[in-house]
């Protein structure tokens, strides 16, 4: 495996990085083993100063941390900053709370006490994407480290320097050699670390193909697991809807990072009422998108993440067309240097059709014209994911109603899916398992342990 840093806004290799030997993989399992003997003990007050003193860094340092991800991944460089401040926001949010989440909740049995405590179990190995280079670590780290367990984690070979910058944080706020390693480790190396008995939980975000093969590594080893995988998030639009606002929503919700977020809206599913007026609304603003250097405030349309990224969203645009689907707009490469890719709007995508299951990450959207509400619901329902979802409507009720009525992890009225450090984020489905963020995040990897106390000759 190469881990290399490659700006896709114009194919330039920046930097390689050295995968580590076996010997020092040992080594750092070892260190991080260590580390949890001492850092469970520690008070939260003192994991607080250190989480919080992270998140401090991370705004002070937020331009270089930013460039960072607009270089690698291709990032617009306002969404790259946005990206360090929200990483930031999810570590002061654990510093501050994570003490309270984990307190210990008291029991009332008919005789003595009982109380269920919160108890860290260990080293957690963290297997993260490219696609939002350090809230993906941050979502995993801030709580795990608060709760006193430590963490090790092979971030994506195309984001290297993130994954670099941002074990740097840790040491620069001053956490224990151990708390915090990033492996530039092999996939084989990977499975090695998933089998070692110092290791006692695995978290993945990533896909549906790479979260069969870690939870079925991981169930060998009868280890628990997180997984956070795809997505194909509905974007309801009743026809009710305030067209105008809910048009720029969609857009938003397609294009932030160039549509390479599992909770993108990628299936926009539009009342009949409404539909060729919500088409051409889509269709316009799209098109005034400007593809350019990710640096520059001017750019309204950034690179897909590398070549690969590139080439194989074309492909699945060519076999949904292929297979009957109507190409609207859109569709090809840019001319012009890097892994650029036109926005792109497919209709009349019948069930037979791939497309209809599949995820299109990136600047892709599908489009799917219904009768009414039920019709929306039902085909919101009909997918093998289950990440997210969004309904616009002028009647706050009715979108309550829907959105009990889609079966999905996240559901969002009047805006779309999206992320902040108090609610919490997970999927079900071909989309996952567990919670990250809010305070079911930090419950998943945590021993909730009984403690009953009874007289000794009670009955």
């Amino acid at each position: 495996m190469n881990y290399q840093s490659i700006n896709p806004a114009n194919g330039t290799l920046l930097q390689t990085f050295e995968e580590i030997t076996d010997a020092q993989l040992d080594h750092a399992l070892e260190t991080a083993s260590g580390c949890f003997s001492t850092w469970r003990l520690t008070s939260f007050a003192d994991r607080a100063k250190i989480v919080s003193g992270a998140a401090r860094i991370l705004r002070h340092r937020s331009e270089e941390f930013a460039l960072a991800v607009t270089l690698e991944m291709g990032k617009l460089i306002e969404e790259s900053r946005g990206e360090v401040t929200l990483s930031a926001d999810i570590l002061e949010y654990y510093a501050t709370n994570a003490e309270r989440f984990l307190a210990p909740e008291q029991l009332a049995p008919d005789s003595g006490e009982a109380a269920i405590e919160n108890d860290p179990i260990g080293v957690l190995f963290g297997i993260e994407p490219w696609n939002f280079p350090y809230y993906q670590l941050a979502r995993f780290a801030a709580p795990n480290l608060m709760a006193g367990n430590v963490v090790m984690v092979k971030h994506s070979e195309s984001v290297p320097r993130c994954a670099s910058l941002f074990e740097e944080l840790w040491r620069d706020a001053g956490a224990p050699a151990g708390a915090y390693t990033n492996l530039f480790i092999s996939h084989e190396q990977a499975g090695r670390v998933i089998d070692d008995p110092r290791v006692k939980g695995v978290a993945l975000t990533g896909s549906v193909a790479a979260g069969r093969i870690i939870a079925e590594r991981a169930g060998q080893n009868l280890k628990k697991s997180t997984m956070e995988l795809g997505g194909s998030d509905a974007f309801i639009v009743l026809e009710d809807a305030d067209l105008s606002r809910t048009v720029e929503w969609a857009v938003w919700a397609k294009m932030n990072n160039t549509g390479q977020c599992c909770v993108a809206a990628k299936r926009f599913i539009v009342v009949d009422a409404v539909a060729d007026a919500f088409l051409e609304m889509f269709r316009a603003q799209l098109e005034t998108l400007v593809a350019g250097d990710p640096m520059s405030l001017a750019t309204t349309l950034g690179p897909l993440s590398s070549e690969r990224a590139l080439v194989g969203l074309l492909d699945q645009v060519d076999r949904a067309v292929a297979h009957g689907a109507t190409l609207v707009m859109g569709g090809h490469r840019i001319d012009r240097p890097g892994a650029f890719m036109q926005a792109t709007i497919l209709t009349d995508i019948e069930p037979a059709n791939p497309a209809f299951r599949e995820e299109f990450f990136g600047p892709v959207a599908l489009f799917f014209r219904v009768e009414n509400e039920d019709e929306a619901v039902a085909l919101a329902n009909d997918s093998d994911f289950g990440l997210g979802g969004s309904v616009f409507t002028a009647d706050v009720e009715r979108g309550r109603r829907i959105a009990s009525r889609v079966e999905t992890g996240m559901m969002f009225v009047n805006h779309p899916t999206w992320t902040m450090p108090e609610l919490p984020f997970g999927g079900i489905k071909a989309s996952g398992y567990g919670r990250e963020l809010s305070s079911l995040g930090i419950q998943e990897f945590v021993n909730k342990k009984l403690v009953r106390i009874a007289a000794i000759d009670a009955a």
